[in-house]
């Protein structure tokens, strides 16, 4: 039986969310039914007949600042009670834990994700307190939470059973061991640029499956320990206990 896996991205832009459903693997794995995605329109949650979901900040401030009653009231509906072990609600937000592959391993297990994506200035404070976690997709600040949304949402899809064409496709991939991914070839198997010559390594070309799973392990500690020398030591730390 396959998995499927539901993501809703409560935003005030659902066509930026909903333009990522028509293309590539994200296409086909809705039409596999594998995969729901949809955009949920934070408006449809306001209040009163202008749709108000901000307001000025208390204390005074530059620009305006979501509301919890209108947050709070849209996460509540989409997440009934019954539903609180099997899925999880996550506010993006440059505070939040910086997302990694860890991190898309562990919510791929469960059924639902329901991403929080802000605008303005931010969220008041008191919404922290109904959603299950915080992530950020690095140091640094964007329009909204609709990006880092589809980011997360892709590198968690990848480990999906039945998204990617075959599982192998994300088995090998950078950060999926605690390495840099092993470098890529393919046609020609030389390339002539100018007065340079590229060729591809022999041992892609001689058939002999160990010799190249081993060459690609070596390539790929190279590659980390040039590239991204933290990750070799927080492999290594992790090891020691």
């Amino acid at each position: 039986m396959k998995k499927k896996i539901s993501i809703t991205v409560l935003t005030l832009f659902p066509e930026f969310v909903e333009s990522y459903t028509k293309f590539g693997i994200v296409k086909r794995a809705i039409k596999n039914k594998v995969l729901a995605l949809r955009a949920v329109n934070l408006r449809d949650y306001s209040f009163g007949r202008r749709g108000t979901v901000d307001g000025r900040p208390y204390g005074g401030g530059l620009g305006m600042v979501l509301r919890p009653d209108v947050v709070v009231k849209a996460i509540q509906k989409l997440r009934p009670k019954s539903q609180q072990k099997k899925s999880r609600v996550i506010l993006l937000t440059p505070q939040g834990k910086v997302f990694k592959q860890a991190q898309a391993r562990r919510l791929a297990k469960y059924e639902e994700l329901i991403f929080v994506s802000g605008r303005y200035e931010g969220f008041d404070e008191r919404i922290r307190s109904f959603v299950d976690e915080e992530l950020s997709v690095g140091d640094y600040i964007l329009m909204g939470g609709e990006l880092p949304a589809l980011a997360i949402s892709e590198a968690i899809l990848r480990l999906v059973p039945g998204v990617l064409g075959k599982l192998e496709s994300s088995a090998n991939e950078s950060f999926t061991e605690g390495l840099l991914e092993y470098p890529q070839y393919t046609k020609p198997e030389v390339l002539k640029v100018g007065k340079r010559t590229m060729r591809v390594p022999k041992v892609l070309l001689g058939g002999h499956h160990g010799k190249m799973d081993a060459w690609r392990r070596g390539e790929a500690s190279k590659r980390t320990k040039k590239r991204r020398p933290d990750l070799l030591l927080k492999k290594r730390n992790a090891s020691n206990f």
